[in-house]
């Protein structure tokens, strides 16, 4: 399979996004104050979103790599080769 074709493929771009949320999410999750943390009522909500988010995005991305799409050419169609 060529690159250009696993480059549209929705799973990338979708895994992508969330991997690079996820971590940017996480991140503030670490560093939440106690204010925004009973402001969530004791929850970091922040931290375990940008897990979720996380695992959710590498989930995505291990799909694409163990099942990738495969090419196969069309079948020409019966009568395809005439001249109209």
């Amino acid at each position: 399979m060529s690159d250009k074709n696993r480059l549209f493929d929705v799973r990338l771009v979708i895994g992508g996004l969330f991997v690079i949320y996820g971590l940017i999410v996480t991140a503030i999750g670490i560093f939440d104050t106690q204010a925004e943390i009973d402001k969530a009522q004791g929850v970091r909500i922040n931290l375990w979103m940008g897990l979720a988010m996380l695992a959710l995005g590498v989930f995505m991305l291990v799909w694409l790599k163990l099942n990738p799409i495969k090419n196969e050419p069309a079948e020409p169609l019966e009568g395809a080769d005439r001249e109209v």
